[in-house]
């Protein structure tokens, strides 16, 4: 079953896990979740440690059964249809778990295309294919073991794709990676989307390159969904107000600094900056007065976008508070 612009490639219905010790409910890793990924779109799948993206995660891939719900990829049911549904899926789970590191590059293409069902010419041109594009192919006989971190990568990624399919999931695909190798990777990213139209599901707690890349952003915490919009429209509609970054001439002391609550505050070369969500003009005027009663100079100020990671924390600190962010901001998106 191929995927389609006009139906999503992956529809999850209360979905929860609940682990017991004997009779004893242990812990809700997952409470009832529903998600649509859209098809043909990178999928940003957020959240802290311990939030539930990666049993979410792994319950698509079939690695873990769902306490109650139901998971549909490409129309086909995770659990009642395994082999069908598995068919649609490559993973890239966290700390490249899905290569074998006595086995050589090659091997590692052989093996999970055979696992996947795919003839061997399919995996022979196929793999040759990937290892040229990862810049692999003269490393393809070496063991993984002797490979560096990016390297691991990029063959986890290519047994991944090694059956070509439409939809990828990827766990932290570059925790631990170097600048150059983290660049390859993400460029992959793109590529596979916006050129080959895979459906991408990316976990990651960098969250400059879920911006970059993604089209959609879910935010998970503590098993439940916070958001789940459209990236721009997280951008463009969280809050009241307008961000600010002021650069201050020299450092602040702990008593000053306590005169600015509402902005996160950073020394960069011996200055300061002040940088932070103000709801009208009336506070920002309020601002600059108190800098300059407080003797403070002011070298700059300029009005930024909002970015991904000051959704994610206002977000984050609001589940944690206990207050109504979720549904406030659900009915601002609206």
């Amino acid at each position: 079953m191929e995927t389609t612009p006009n139906k999503p490639a992956i529809i999850i219905e209360q979905i929860s896990k609940t682990y017991y010790k004997g009779k004893k409910q242990e812990i809700n890793a997952v409470r009832p979740l529903n998600l649509t990924v859209p098809a043909g779109q990178i999928f940003g799948f957020l959240g802290p440690n311990g939030a539930g993206k990666t049993t979410t995660i792994k319950m698509i891939c079939g690695l873990i059964r769902p306490t109650t719900g139901h998971i549909y990829v490409n129309g086909y049911d995770v659990i009642r249809e395994r082999w069908n549904a598995m068919r649609q899926i490559g993973a890239v789970l966290e700390g490249t778990r899905n290569i074998h590191w006595r086995l050589s590059a090659w091997q590692n293409l052989l093996y999970f295309g055979r696992l996947k069902g795919c003839y061997p010419r399919e995996i022979k041109q196929r793999g040759t294919e990937l290892l040229h594009d990862l810049d692999l192919w003269d490393r393809r006989h070496t063991e993984i073991r002797e490979f560096s971190r990016g390297m691991q990568q990029k063959v986890a990624i290519a047994c991944a794709l090694i059956a070509d399919p439409p939809v990828i999931l990827l766990d932290e695909p570059t925790l631990g990676l170097d600048i150059e190798a983290a660049r390859v990777v993400k460029e992959w990213i793109w590529k596979l989307a916006h050129e080959r139209g895979k459906t991408i599901v990316l976990t990651t707690h960098q969250l400059d390159i879920a911006q970059a890349l993604c089209h959609r952003i879910a935010i998970i915490q503590k098993g439940s969904i916070l958001a789940d919009q459209p990236l721009d429209v997280l951008l463009d509609k969280l809050g009241p107000g307008e961000f600010y970054s002021i650069k201050i001439k020299g450092t602040l002391t702990s008593q000053q600094r306590q005169d600015f609550p509402a902005f996160t505050i950073e020394t960069e070369d011996e200055n300061t900056i002040l940088s932070g969500r103000l709801e009208n003009q009336t506070m920002l005027q309020e601002t600059l007065a108190r800098l300059i009663q407080l003797n403070l100079n002011v070298l700059s100020m300029s009005r930024e976008e909002p970015n991904l990671e000051d959704i994610f924390i206002d977000l984050i600190d609001g589940a944690r508070k206990g207050d109504t962010h979720e549904h406030h901001l659900t009915s601002a998106l609206q």
